[in-house]
């Protein structure tokens, strides 16, 4: 699990809430530091995909387990 300066908890928050929450955090956020998302929607895995396709903020790890779905993402 990677070092992070910020959390945001999406757990139980449907599509399009957690993508929309994780944009939201990263536009706040300084270059360099680190927001872990946990989301439990499986929509999430692929919104995300597509935000971070969209901006130039990296996904430096991701794992699911238990229904819970974890991201890890580099502002840059």
């Amino acid at each position: 699990m990677p070092e992070f300066q910020k959390e945001l908890d999406a757990k139980d928050m449907s599509c399009p809430v957690p993508v929309m929450k994780t944009k939201k955090m990263l536009r706040d956020m300084p270059i360099g530091d680190v927001l872990h998302v946990v989301a439990t929607d499986p929509a999430s895995v692929e919104d995300i995909n597509i935000l971070l396709e969209s901006v130039d903020d990296e996904l430096i790890e991701s794992s699911a387990s238990n229904g819970e779905y974890h991201f890890y993402i580099k502002k840059s």
